[in-house]
């Protein structure tokens, strides 16, 4: 569950004013019902939690999960800008409700293809460094919130073994 409702992978993107795309693929399996948080609304401490509404369903698991984050760009960006890309899907997760518990696993990785070059040809691009990242590390944060919820939007309920159903939620229900 993510957020206490269904997940799943979910996807985002971002075109920067250089013409980079920077693009976020992601697991969500992670946080508290309660915690839900759509563009800074505490959505969860507004909505009911539709598992209260089946007492006979297997209680939820708590806020153990994880989430597998992997941001890509077409932007010159080096091994180091990669890292530091990577770092900021945590600050996306954040802005949904993680909090990135005890017993969750977030691993995130960055790849960027924009210095590639043929076989033995060294790169004639620049790799962006410094505050020459930020507009990529903004496109991070923003495709890594939107990310987690697609994955919960698109999400439908599904019941499990013993009885366990992460309900999927509707965009409606969270405007």
């Amino acid at each position: 569950a993510c957020l206490g409702h269904k997940g799943g992978i979910g996807t985002s993107s971002r075109v920067l004013p250089s013409g980079h795309t920077v693009a976020v693929l992601l697991m969500s399996n992670f946080g508290d019902f309660a915690r839900l948080t759509v563009d800074g609304v505490p959505v969860g401490r507004r909505i009911p939690n539709p598992a209260d509404a089946a007492p006979d369903v297997a209680a939820d698991p708590g806020p153990k999960g994880s989430c597998i984050v992997v941001v890509a760009t077409d932007a010159p960006v080096d091994h180091a800008g990669c890292e530091r890309l990577a770092r900021r899907a945590g600050l996306g997760l954040a802005r949904t409700g993680s909090t990135a518990h005890h017993g969750s696993g977030e691993i995130f990785m960055a790849f960027a293809t924009g210095l590639r070059e043929a076989r033995g040809v060294a790169p004639t691009a620049v790799p962006l460094v410094g505050r020459d990242l930020d507009p990529l590390f903004e496109a991070v944060v923003d495709a890594t919130e939107e990310s987690v919820l697609n994955s919960m939007l698109m999400a439908p309920t599904v019941v499990g073994r013993r009885g366990n159903t992460p309900y999927g939620i509707h965009a409606a229900v969270v405007r």
